[in-house]
């Protein structure tokens, strides 16, 4: 008797006579990657606490909630760093020197250039790329640490010439640094390395570290849990923050061309994040979408994490049936995943109108695992709809531009009529006068 894993199955041609599955469709396409009230609150209050405590306040909340060394120092020394670095298992060092140098190649092809424009004759304006000063860069860590975090938020902040990287990250609930997430933050050369979790982090980037002399960044990246998400929320305007990151998202659409163990192992790779990860199946042949949930069962069987896998599935795994291929990617773009594997027969076609999604792996050999780790794309993605108006961490991430005007007399004389007018119609005469009083006396 086969066996077989049974997704629970949301069929796209009911909605139109099924109210209740109508809205439980629209409440997929705008879950939200932005935490609930009591989080926000919650991460409120720590964070007035660290504005107000500095270092102490760091200490306090990371003895309470967890995430601080067991002897409470705050700081990781470069020697340590270092030492870290040099400890790494061969194997290991070599896979996250290859991740370092394929992220730096992608990276280099993001990296800004300075643009100037002559608008109208006399009237230039130079559009100038400049690097961020610091950056702060949260890397989960204590019982699920990341190294693979920490590479893609400092290496792109390396190609970009950021001139100071802090990174923060959690301690175990030992008070240990994860040996191998030590030893990427030395391969990198981070320079100032807080050791915090949750929001307390997040307040230790944002507000510096009084004691320790070291000062506040100009914006926070990276990925992490809600906690995280809710605080680089809450300081954003006090420095700038990438985005807000919900739980990791995967989707497949396929069909009978692809391979069921492929797309069954996709699914499992990003529930593995665990059970607020959702897990989406998207098809337009049911008989395939079982084929997969035979395939689930056969790998669970044998899987490492089977028990976290199965309540991941149980939690958040969902089989859509389109009525056919148009359905499905509609249905595609209206969800907007963080990660979207494309296996269907011409693919191409398909990936042309696939517009809204943090990174799409196209093809049976473009496992969402690549990316996490050593294809050279950012795996810091847009989560819970927010691929409709956000892209993936980049180095333009890590920048910014300034607008340099350079007007001479004749420009500004050509643009003077358009200035005076505009400026007297929405009753800013001061505006208006700063024109008239440069040509005041010419004939």
């Amino acid at each position: 008797m086969t066996t077989t894993v049974s997704l629970r199955r949301l069929e796209l041609a009911r909605a139109a006579t099924e109210p209740a599955l109508a809205a439980e469709i629209k409440a997929l396409f705008r879950r939200g990657a932005v935490p609930d009230r009591r989080v926000r609150e919650g991460a409120r209050a720590i964070l007035d606490s660290v504005k107000a405590g500095g270092d102490a306040a760091i200490r306090n909340a990371n003895a309470k909630f967890g995430g601080g060394r067991a002897d409470g120092s705050l700081l990781v020394s470069k020697a340590e760093m270092d030492a870290a670095r040099d400890a790494l298992p061969p194997r290991i060092r070599a896979g996250l020197e290859q991740m370092i140098q394929n992220i730096r190649r992608f990276a280099e092809t993001e990296l800004p250039q300075t643009r100037t424009t002559t608008v109208v004759p006399g009237v230039e304006i130079e559009r100038r790329w400049v690097p961020l000063a610091r950056v702060g860069v949260y890397a989960p860590g204590g019982s699920a640490a990341y190294p693979s975090s920490l590479l893609m938020g400092v290496v792109p902040a390396r190609v970009a010439g950021v001139g100071t990287i802090v990174v923060a990250s959690p301690a175990d609930a030992d008070g240990a640094i994860n040996a191998t997430l030590l030893g990427a933050a030395g391969l990198v050369g981070v320079d100032v390395f807080i050791v915090a979790g949750g929001a307390q982090a997040v307040g230790a980037m944002a507000y510096g570290l009084p004691d320790a002399a070291v000062e506040p960044v100009d914006r926070i990246v990276g990925p992490g849990n809600a906690w995280v998400t809710a605080a680089k929320l809450e300081v954003f305007g006090e420095c700038g923050i990438d985005l807000p990151a919900g739980p990791s998202e995967v989707m497949v659409v396929a069909d009978a061309t692809s391979d069921p163990a492929h797309v069954a192992s996709d699914l499992l790779s990003q529930a593995e994040h665990g059970p607020d990860s959702p897990a989406l199946l998207v098809t337009w042949d049911a008989a395939f979408a079982t084929r997969v949930e035979v395939e689930l069962a056969a790998q669970l069987a044998t899987a490492a994490r089977r028990s976290i896998l199965e309540r991941s599935l149980a939690a958040g795994a969902l089989v859509v049936l389109a009525r056919g291929r148009d359905e499905a990617l509609a249905f595609v773009n209206s969800y907007a995943p963080e990660h979207l594997s494309v296996v269907v027969d011409d693919a191409e076609e398909a990936v042309a109108r696939l517009v809204n999604a943090g990174s799409l792996f196209v093809g049976p050999y473009a496992p969402e695992s690549a990316g996490d780790y050593a294809s050279g794309a950012n795996h810091v993605l847009p989560t819970g709809g927010l691929a409709r108006s956000c892209g993936a961490l980049s180095t333009e991430s890590y920048g910014k531009f300034i607008q340099v005007q350079r007007i001479s007399r004749d420009g500004l004389a050509s643009i003077r009529d358009a200035v005076e007018a505009i400026s007297e119609a929405e009753g800013l005469i001061a505006h208006k006068r700063a024109v008239e009083l440069r040509f005041e006396g010419e004939s």
